[in-house]
């Protein structure tokens, strides 16, 4: 992350950092990192296969 986003340009203040860092791990990285308790998808995976199941099942 600090290569991907803190090192590539310097940040008026540290709250503005921050709020950088927050929208990268909520908007970028959760959505996109495997996570064994789903089965080693990524959240936005498995929020596709248990819509598709819903809808399926309706």
């Amino acid at each position: 992350m600090k290569t991907e986003l803190v090192y590539r340009r310097s940040w008026p203040t540290r709250h503005a950092l921050e709020m950088e860092v927050f929208s990268y791990l909520e908007g970028f990285y959760n959505t996109r990192r495997r996570h064994t308790r789903l089965g080693n998808l990524s959240p936005a995976d498995y929020e596709k296969i248990m819509l598709t199941r819903n809808q399926a099942s309706a």
